[in-house]
């Protein structure tokens, strides 16, 4: 092949597709619109920002996801390969300091021989060998745009990302080092609380308030990312079945299992920055520095970023796309990533 191939959006898979075709010689024009134009979860100018969790879930070889990273770093992943040298504690988790991790993508990329970098918003779809890796956060422009290459509307759900704090503000006092059922290295600070702690911080999130979304819009959200206050409303104890289950986090200063748990996940390679575990939220920020002073051990909490919720934009592949992720109706375009329907990692 010696025509160029587009790759719109520079996120997980349009990084990982303009790496794999550039080093098999084919060139490409990698075209990202971010600094030019920012979407509402994103921070940085940077290749493969993680928006939400800084953990690419389980690296063990005993589960789906840690074969599947597996068999990525033996086809010369770009993204594994920048997880592994961004790597920080997070017990049997693949989890990586973010900043490291985009950084290493983008100065890889920037710099291959084979790649074009235009950083512009792209409205049409370009003709020629073209990728649409533009993710769940698609303009909509050119989500309208693939509306009618496609003839069939998008799908959409709601996505949210927990708040991240400063290490410096965590009472140490109140908090243990422990992974769940001490599972690899102990990573992770936990807050525990009594059962009087927990109805407390229960009932404080049930008053309080929420930031709105699109009020012609239903509320869709995706089940493995829910913000935390809806799954308060499902029931005072949904969260002990899920961000603030105790189970193998027992104590080591008492040896007993407390009634609810709420952890922390180191954030950077330096460890000055945590996020808080399962509470991607869309609750107001105010709101949400009084909740999260409710947790033991941070009383006193500084939050880096709030946690926010954004709308996730994807289409509906068995319909469009063959098994090759070409649309149908028009091979020569092809999608990639969870603008496909699927969840990363």
């Amino acid at each position: 092949m010696t025509q160029t191939v587009n790759v719109i959006g520079a996120g997980l898979a349009g990084s990982e597709a303009a790496y794999q075709l550039a080093e098999r010689g084919i060139k490409v024009n990698l075209i990202e619109m971010r600094p030019v134009k920012q979407t509402p979860a994103h921070h940085t100018d940077k290749f493969a920002e993680l928006v939400c969790s800084n953990s690419l879930r389980g690296n063990a070889l005993t589960n789906g996801v840690g074969v599947l990273k597996e068999e990525m770093r033996r086809l010369n992943s770009i993204i594994i390969e920048a997880a592994d040298k961004a790597r920080v504690p997070a017990g049997g988790a693949l989890a990586v300091d973010r900043h490291d991790f985009s950084g290493y993508i983008t100065e890889t990329l920037k710099n291959h021989e084979n790649i074009t970098v235009i950083n512009e918003e792209i409205n049409a779809i370009p003709d020629g060998y073209t990728i649409i890796a533009t993710g769940p956060l698609t303009t909509e422009t050119l989500a309208q745009e693939i509306v009618d290459i496609t003839g069939k509307d998008q799908l959409y759900f709601y996505d949210a990302a927990a708040p991240i704090i400063e290490k410096e503000s965590i009472d140490m006092n109140k908090v243990y080092l422990k992974s769940r059922y001490d599972k690899g290295e102990a990573a992770y600070l936990n807050c525990p609380m009594t059962e009087d702690e927990f109805n407390r911080f229960y009932d404080a999130v049930l008053e309080a308030e929420v930031a709105p979304v699109n009020s012609f819009e239903k509320e869709k959200y995706f089940e493995g990312c829910m913000p935390f206050e809806v799954m308060a409303e499902r029931g005072r104890k949904t969260l002990l079945f899920g961000p603030m289950k105790p189970v193998g986090l027992e104590d080591p200063k008492t040896g007993k299992r407390p009634y609810a748990v709420v952890q922390l996940r180191q954030d950077d390679a330096a460890g000055t920055l945590y996020n808080i575990v399962g509470f991607q939220t869309h609750l107001k920020w105010g709101a949400q520095k009084e909740v999260i002073k409710l947790i033991p051990g941070l009383e006193n909490v500084d939050i880096v970023r709030y946690g926010v919720m954004h709308r996730n934009t994807f289409i509906n592949s068995p319909d469009v796309l063959n098994e090759k992720y070409e649309l149908i109706s028009q091979p020569n375009i092809q999608f990639a990533g969870q603008m496909t329907g699927v969840e990363v990692m």
